[in-house]
């Protein structure tokens, strides 16, 4: 399960040029797209429990909070957020890979954020999904926070080989 706002949604694309798509072509995955545009993290992590009962998936890929950071929301929110997906999870049995999300500072976006600190302190995966990268890049945008297909190909690559290296392989 890919559960996320309107970045795995596929905002600025189609829904089978979003990453989920792409990632799901990669790894020969079968991937359900639980990407709902404008979700918070809270509001993503709630919906978590309903989607492991339903789907029972080997894995959930938690990309959540660019709205919280958007909105100015507290850092606090974000983390109590992605604290509800990670017990949800655990509850379940089900392992979860948080993908950070870039925060807007002086130069533009970087991929360091809340979403690394509060993983590493809940010891739990994470993976930077080199976001802030591809929304530096033009080419790579339908909008100003938006990839476009190009870049959700892209970000699904980089996401591939992160999940390779945290022993997530292919089946």
């Amino acid at each position: 399960v890919a559960l996320g706002d309107s970045l795995t949604y596929g905002t600025g694309a189609t829904p089978e040029t979003s990453y989920p798509a792409f990632l799901a072509a990669a790894t020969r995955w079968n991937m359900v797209n639980a990407g709902v545009p404008g979700d918070t993290a809270e509001q993503g992590c709630a919906r978590l429990p309903a989607l492991l009962d339903e789907h029972r998936p080997a894995l959930v890929l938690v990309f959540l909070g660019g709205n919280d950071i958007l909105r100015l929301r507290a850092a606090r929110l974000l983390r109590d957020g992605l604290a509800a997906c990670v017990h949800a999870a655990a509850a379940a049995g089900t392992p979860l890979v948080l993908l950070a999300v870039p925060t807007f500072g002086v130069t533009g976006f970087a991929d360091a954020s809340v979403v690394e600190d509060y993983a590493k302190e809940a010891k739990v995966p994470w993976l930077s999904p080199g976001l802030g990268r591809l929304l530096h890049d033009d080419a790579m945008r339908a909008d100003a926070i938006h990839l476009n297909a190009d870049g959700y190909r892209a970000l699904a690559a980089n996401v591939a080989t992160q999940l390779r290296r945290l022993g997530y392989a292919a089946p």
